[in-house]
């Protein structure tokens, strides 16, 4: 069963789900994205933090085993349902307010390009309460102010347990400084989701 710290008071359409991982990604994203059906409802959008050479190599790994479409994220692209989208090495990806990606080089965030904090804080100016955000395993602090941002919208905030994460600092940080809707185990996440939006 989920660790619920506190519901919201009505159930919104949500359009969106944001998603920053960490060490630890590969196996995290495998236990969850492969798990969704083919008509789950909201796109996905997705920051790793890994080395560059391996963004082809996820892309590729999740979209052979799911049956949503997998690609990585381009500058102006607009965001559909059906679709996991991985945000390219060496930029920050953000969502513009018409629901379109956009790139920046800025420098690093919490030592890392993209950043979880940008995607998220973008993505809740764009969907506000109808944005989910779910943070999981990690060794950083990144995403936790991104997850303040969703909130402060009205949206829905998802964090890992600890417990279930192979790296908890990430998850354990966004669990001790912000809000946080539902904690979860890994092996629960994507049941949770379905049962959420589509039942």
């Amino acid at each position: 069963m989920p660790i619920k710290k506190e519901s919201t008071d009505f159930a919104p359409t949500y359009e969106a789900l944001v998603i920053g991982v960490s060490a630890g990604g590969l196996k995290a994203l495998s236990a969850i994205i492969p798990s969704l059906p083919s008509d789950f409802p909201l796109p996905i959008v997705i920051v790793p933090h890994r080395k560059h050479e391996t963004e082809d190599y996820l892309v590729s790994y999740l979209n052979k085993r799911s049956s949503l479409t997998v690609l990585s994220a381009s500058i102006g692209a607009p965001i559909k349902q059906g679709c996991v989208y991985i945000a390219p090495s060496g930029y920050h990806l953000l969502i513009e307010r018409d629901k379109t990606f956009s790139l920046s080089i800025d420098g690093k965030v919490n030592y890392s390009i993209p950043s979880i904090d940008i995607l998220f804080d973008s993505a809740a100016i764009a969907y506000q309460e109808t944005l989910i955000g779910l943070i999981l395993t990690g060794a950083n602090n990144d995403g936790s102010l991104g997850l303040r941002s969703i909130n402060f919208y009205h949206g829905l905030s998802l964090v890992q347990d600890p417990k279930s994460a192979e790296f908890s600092v990430m998850p354990q940080t966004a669990i001790s400084t912000t809000h946080v809707n539902y904690i979860l185990p890994l092996v629960d996440i994507s049941d949770f989701l379905i049962r959420l939006l589509m039942e």
